[in-house]
């Protein structure tokens, strides 16, 4: 596995003190990710990851305001690595639409383990953003948060594929529209083959996430070319 560094363009208004520039900013973040993972977002308290770094309740709000922001930092991370990963992986594909089916093994979050971060658990961010991520915009504040720019990094990677889209038919009409649906029906059949198994045709087990993929693939093609016939 390739052990990249990459600059992430993450909001600076989401934190007080930016956390990959220290060690214990990095453990915070480390340690935030796994607890969350473990007992989901409404019982993760600064209180108890700082029992989990060995630190103080003090010390983490000098990075971060409250858990809100510290979540959002999180979901902007994971978006920001997602467009990365999007690039990374589409990047030696010249077939437009071989790059779209690339990007959405990459939006599952397959098998593709050719990158990593030392200190975050990219996997188990993966299991927050299917489980708690919509918590991160689907709130009464939303607006002023996006006035703040919060919500940049999935406008961008939104974009990027919406990018692709575009070019396996510049006609579409709804290459953005179509991005996001593809964003949130990854995240969301997952969570349903899981939790809630009558609201999905996906079953949940071995190679549960490959079929995600085709399904998102002939949900992209089905709206791509159809367009294009018309």
């Amino acid at each position: 596995m390739l052990k990249v560094t990459i600059n992430l363009d993450i909001n600076k208004n989401l934190y007080l003190k930016n956390p990959e520039k220290t060690k214990l900013g990095r453990r915070i973040v480390q340690h935030s990710i796994r607890l969350i993972d473990e007992i989901g977002l409404e019982s993760f308290t600064f209180k108890k990851l700082a029992e989990q770094i060995g630190s103080t309740e003090a010390s983490i709000y000098r990075y971060f305001e409250n858990k809100h922001l510290l979540f959002v930092y999180l979901v902007n991370w994971y978006w920001e690595w997602m467009k990365f990963r999007v690039g990374f992986f589409t990047m030696n594909i010249n077939d437009p639409k071989e790059q779209l089916e690339a990007a959405i093994r990459v939006i599952v979050d397959t098998t593709q383990r050719s990158t990593s971060i030392d200190y975050v658990d990219t996997e188990a961010l993966h299991r927050i953003m299917v489980t708690e991520g919509p918590k991160a915009y689907h709130k009464k504040n939303v607006d002023e948060e996006n006035k703040e720019g919060f919500f940049l990094s999935y406008k961008a990677l939104c974009g990027k594929i919406a990018d692709i889209i575009m070019d396996v038919n510049p006609e579409f009409t709804y290459p953005r529209s179509l991005a996001t649906t593809l964003l949130e029906a990854a995240n969301n059949n997952i969570y349903f083959a899981q939790h809630l198994p009558r609201l999905t045709d996906i079953r949940y087990g071995k190679g549960h996430l490959d079929e995600v993929v085709r399904m998102l693939s002939s949900f992209a093609k089905g709206c791509i070319y159809e367009a294009g016939r018309k």
